[in-house]
């Protein structure tokens, strides 16, 4: 292999006649002056005598063509392989041309593709295009996963892909972008399975019910069912009315439907500290019944004309509602701030609290949070902030020297559809406690790690604080424009994103300050959502055709004539109500499929057992 053409300090194209080059490989490129050049593959192409050199387009230029029949390629006969290698590093001076390139050997890349330990980082996957390296890698790092090539397990070939994790603590938070099918989803379960053996807590708003680690892969020995638990919002888990502050009141309620400056200016009159659900509805729903009753002498009318005491001293309750708040608040906010409760009611978001959650943080699981997108935006509003909150004042009584303060652990908050939660352009209840913990998160140990299926509805201040981003196959080009202005992702690179295969990922790292191509690798469980449709319908059918063989056998044989009684003795032993021709018809269907015979003669159809 030699260095061809007019040479830069960011890149050379290398040409060989034995070897092909792989995009994302490694190469060395062995200058005289400055020494050994460590580089990476971001274009490569093969010519032969059937396609002509100068057909490479800005590929090739004149000086690679003389290069090459310099150092002595038949370039009209042979066939020849050119690469175009990119350096990790700027150099001082461009290499010679002519000078020779090679394979490098792993104590040779090491340090650079890999940064840590196994037994300290999430094991991601593997290294794309590395196998020839990691022939003569170090124990430590073979056999540490599988990895799905053609819907084919394989073991491990390559160098893997570790990620530091405990560097977050300087290069916070970790974006997930990928297009439907591109195996972001699948991801996702690689890194929260790490983190699970990593024993470190998390929080993940799961809202298609996918997250769910029970059900092993075939080939998988690790058991994570005793290292997280799904909760349902409003089943398992919910908000204690009595813990909320006025300001997250209004959140949640805001996250139903936009609040208005007035229905803001009734809780912040109505609501007091401490108070439970059914004291704050019961004012609210005194104050619109005095309204619609229009007047104080109006309610004391009513006062007077009950002749039932319980009723007569309600309704001297909501007289004395009455006189403290009409004036200050309109009966059509407090209708509105009224609706938008009794909704978050309905939804049981009142009728837990999260102790249960507190409890699974501190004892370092992986909390999973499953609802409705909406309902989750709800919880999420309140639970993200109540958790960072109580983080930071824990970190700032530690920096206090405050005695006795409450241990609330580090932890990191994962949502997929991450754009729902904290769109661009507009504002959502959840955004703006994600916008803090981007900004200031890492100080307390507060981490993101936000997935989504369009980078570009993103917030942009949000997306600015990923340092660590993984690119999946991804389509549309607003998403690329927006991946190339937030990624060091190359224009060459960024051209093969629409095609890359589904777990085929760019990893781009502050840490490492460089984009890696990697395989992520098969996961230890499987989404309980695996199941193709279609299967499931056969499956279905297969079912139902065989109980109703089994039920209908004994009766057989018989012809059209015995069908009436069939029926009645079907449905009778069912439990069902099928028609003379629904039975004809699943008759029908038993002879197609071929649980039993239907014989035609003189005396007509006869359905027998084959």
């Amino acid at each position: 292999m030699k260095v061809l053409g007019i040479t830069t300090t960011r890149e050379v194209y290398v040409g060989s006649k034995d070897k092909n080059f792989r995009n994302n490989e490694f190469l060395i490129v062995e200058d005289p002056v400055q020494g050994d050049i460590i580089g990476g593959v971001v274009e490569s192409k093969t010519f032969n005598r059937f396609i002509p050199l100068d057909m490479g387009g800005d590929f090739i230029d004149s000086s690679v063509l003389t290069s090459l029949q310099a150092l002595g390629y038949d370039i009209d006969k042979e066939t020849v392989y050119v690469a175009k290698l990119r350096f990790f590093e700027e150099l001082l001076y461009p290499p010679l041309t002519g000078i020779d390139v090679r394979t490098p050997e792993f104590y040779e890349i090491k340090d650079i593709l890999i940064d840590t330990e196994p037994d300290m980082a999430l094991v991601l996957g593997t290294i794309k295009n590395t196998d020839n390296i990691a022939e003569n890698m170090d124990e430590q790092y073979k056999n540490l996963m599988y990895t799905l090539e053609n819907n084919n397990l394989s073991e491990q070939r390559e160098l893997p892909y570790l990620f530091d994790y405990r560097s977050m603590h300087q290069y916070p938070h970790i974006g997930v972008f990928g297009g439907s099918g591109s195996g972001k989803s699948f991801g996702l379960r690689v890194i929260l399975e790490e983190l699970m053996e990593k024993s470190v807590p998390t929080i993940v708003l799961d809202p298609h019910y996918e997250m769910d680690f029970t059900d092993r892969a075939d080939f998988a020995t690790k058991d994570y069912r005793d290292k997280f638990t799904c909760l349902e919002i409003g089943v398992h888990t919910g908000i204690k009315f009595q813990d909320l502050e006025k300001r997250d009141l209004k959140n949640l309620l805001n996250a139903v439907s936009e609040l208005t400056d007035s229905m803001n200016n009734v809780i912040d009159i109505m609501m007091n500290k401490g108070s439970n659900l059914d004291s704050f509805r019961n004012k609210l729903e005194m104050l619109l019944e005095g309204q619609e009753l229009g007047s104080r002498d109006r309610i004391l009318q009513e006062i007077n004309e009950s002749v039932d005491a319980t009723e007569k001293k309600r309704l001297e309750m909501v007289l004395k509602v009455y006189e403290q708040y009409d004036k200050t608040c309109n009966s059509m906010s407090v209708r509105g701030v009224l609706w938008r409760l009794n909704n978050l009611y309905h939804e049981g978001v009142f009728s837990h609290n999260i102790d249960i959650i507190l409890e699974l943080l501190n004892s370092r699981k992986l909390v999973v949070l499953q609802g409705s997108t909406r309902i989750i935006n709800v919880f999420a509003t309140y639970l993200i902030s109540k958790l960072y909150y109580m983080r930071k004042e824990y970190r700032d009584d530690i920096h206090r020297n405050v005695e006795n303060s409450d241990y609330f652990p580090p932890f990191v908050l994962i949502t997929d559809e991450a754009h729902n939660f904290a769109p661009k352009g507009y504002d959502t209840p959840s955004k703006s406690i994600l916008r803090e913990i981007s900004q200031e998160g890492r100080k307390y140990g507060v981490f993101l790690i936000l997935a989504t299926q369009r980078p570009t509805l993103l917030d942009e201040t949000i997306t600015a604080q990923l340092n660590t981003k993984l690119i999946f196959r991804t389509v549309r080009a607003s998403d690329i424009d927006t991946i190339k202005e937030e990624t060091d992702l190359s224009s060459d690179e960024t051209k093969r994103l629409p095609y890359l295969s589904s777990g085929d990922v760019f990893i781009s790292s502050a840490k490492k300050g460089r984009t890696s191509f990697v395989r992520i690798r098969a996961a230890n469980t499987v989404s309980p959502h695996t199941e193709n449709p279609f299967d499931e319908l056969e499956m279905i059918d297969n079912k139902k055709y065989s109980d109703l063989y089994l039920n209908i056998k004994d009766f057989l044989p018989i012809g059209i004539t015995g069908l009436n009684d069939l029926v009645l003795s079907l449905n009778k032993k069912m439990d069902t109500n099928y028609s003379y021709d629904e039975i004809k018809l699943i008759l029908e269907e038993l002879v197609k499929r071929d649980y039993i015979e239907k014989n035609t003669d003189f005396l007509g159809e006869m359905y027998i057992n084959k």
